[in-house]
């Protein structure tokens, strides 16, 4: 990895201001209800108190829309964190202020402090608008590190404009690496047959990371209601289902490309299609050729491209996949997908699920460790294989 990572620097006696990635859910209570980001950062966390660091972390939670808002505080995090870590962890009043500064100055090596919610602040989404913001930030450690890949394709104030104030030692987190590694180095040198799974709901969220794919993959796999748009383009009926008219045209380019380059590009060849998108629906398991009845709408893949799908996946040796094949939220829907998920599991390939959906039927399945890589970040996995950088990441100090 070209950038400086938190095992190249000495850490003793030094306060590490980290930037991680707790935009946890939480019910209505205000309890977490999945601690996964949380636990993502034990790694790097952990690594900084063994080797007698101070720790300052820094997050979001939500969109809180600038202003301090209690049901959007990171307080329920600081408690799930310091179970975690079996230790304290300090919660600051806020994120800047001289309050901060004091709690900042005073921590001790191995001891823990959590920042609140950085978006109370109209600085951390909008930099340019009060520089000053990122400055007050960088004021409280001596080291800066960023371990939330999740955020890293935000210019925001703590993932891109702090590093400035950090020459030399602003440096990517244990999670950041892996994603870098995954995401960037593998994808940029990938091992042959790629194969591609794409799915969710539309194509023009996923226009650019298509294209991206298209010259690097043997076959691209498209599921979700996104299929539906390409069936559209190639002249097939879709009854119901959800079609994003103004991306037809696209979806032609995409197949007259995949065509040019050898691409194998698969459709699904069989749906389940559903009279309404909910549980206990009348439904009806239709042959994509022969089209999609009006009153229906395609709500999953059916079993006959459940197979194809497998069987093309067997030689390979580098799988990606993002976004959910069916409507997943509803159990009589994720068939498909889960069904993927358990292809993936049990494949010899080098397998990164990038985000979202695709993530949750893995987690569900209890199949996440049998995954090379799951990245954390739906929206900036997608991004780095597009464009191939991210500001967050490019913020970062480079290794001498």
């Amino acid at each position: 990895m070209a950038k400086l990572s938190l095992s190249d620097l000495n850490l003793k006696d030094k306060k590490v201001l980290m930037r991680v990635d707790f935009n946890v859910p939480l019910d209505k209570s205000g309890h977490i209800t999945d601690d996964t980001r949380i636990k993502a950062a034990l790694p790097s966390i952990e690594y900084v108190l063994k080797q007698g660091g101070s720790l300052i972390l820094m997050s979001h939670l939500g969109r809180p829309k600038e202003k301090k808002t209690p049901e959007f505080s990171l307080k329920p995090c600081a408690k799930r964190l310091s179970e975690l870590l079996g230790k304290t962890v300090i919660m600051a009043p806020d994120c800047i202020g001289p309050e901060v500064v004091k709690l900042a100055k005073a921590l001790k090596p191995r001891e823990v402090m959590l920042l609140e919610n950085l978006r109370f602040h109209k600085g951390e989404e909008h930099p340019e608008e009060d520089p000053s913001f990122a400055k007050q930030l960088a004021e409280l450690g001596d080291i800066y590190v960023n371990d939330a890949f999740g955020t890293a394709h935000r210019a925001h104030s703590s993932t891109a404009t702090i590093a400035q104030y950090f020459p030399h030692k602003a440096a990517a987190g244990f999670l950041m690496e892996k994603e870098i590694e995954f995401l960037g180095d593998t994808f940029n040198k990938p091992a042959h047959p790629f194969y591609a799974i794409i799915g969710g709901a539309k194509i023009s969220s996923k226009i650019g990371v298509l294209k991206a794919l298209i010259s690097k993959v043997d076959g691209l796999l498209i599921g979700g209601a996104m299929a539906y748009t390409f069936f559209k383009a190639k002249g097939i009926s879709v009854g119901n289902s959800l079609v994003e008219e103004d991306q037809i045209d696209i979806a032609k380019k995409l197949m007259e490309e995949c065509r040019k380059k050898g691409v194998k590009l698969l459709l699904p060849v069989d749906n389940v299609v559903a009279d309404k998108p909910v549980n206990g629906a009348k439904t009806q398991l239709v042959e994509s050729s022969k089209g999609i009845p009006n009153g229906y709408q395609g709500v999953d893949i059916g079993p006959k491209t459940i197979q194809l799908f497998k069987d093309q996946l067997k030689d390979a040796a580098l799988i990606f996949w993002n976004g959910p094949l069916g409507i997943f939220e509803q159990s009589d829907f994720a068939k498909g997908t889960l069904a993927i998920a358990e292809a993936l599991a049990a494949s010899k390939a080098i397998t990164v699920v990038g985000g979202g959906d695709s993530v949750a039927a893995v987690q569900t399945l209890r199949l996440a460790d049998k995954m090379t890589h799951i990245s954390t970040g739906g929206g900036a996995s997608l991004e780095y294989i597009e464009y191939g950088q991210l500001p967050g990441i490019e913020a970062l100090s480079d290794r001498m």
